[in-house]
């Protein structure tokens, strides 16, 4: 990046950062929101989710038939 010399330049230059400054502050601030807004629909789809039950008796599946 040239620097420039004149008065004008500077402050052209010194505008030019502030807003790519800003820029990239906003956009943070978007990806923020959007990660707030994701994790609370996640929540809502896990809440949403019932509760699991117990599909099967305790005995059944805790031994393994190797001679078969």
């Amino acid at each position: 990046m040239e620097i420039p010399s004149s008065t004008a330049g500077l402050t052209q230059l010194a505008t030019s950062l502030s807003q790519n400054k800003l820029e990239g502050a906003v956009g943070v601030a978007v990806l923020k929101k959007a990660i707030d807004i994701q994790e609370q629909s996640a929540m809502q789809l896990i809440q949403s989710l019932p509760s699991a039950t117990q599909g099967l008796p305790a005995h059944v599946g805790t031994k393994l038939n190797v001679t078969a």
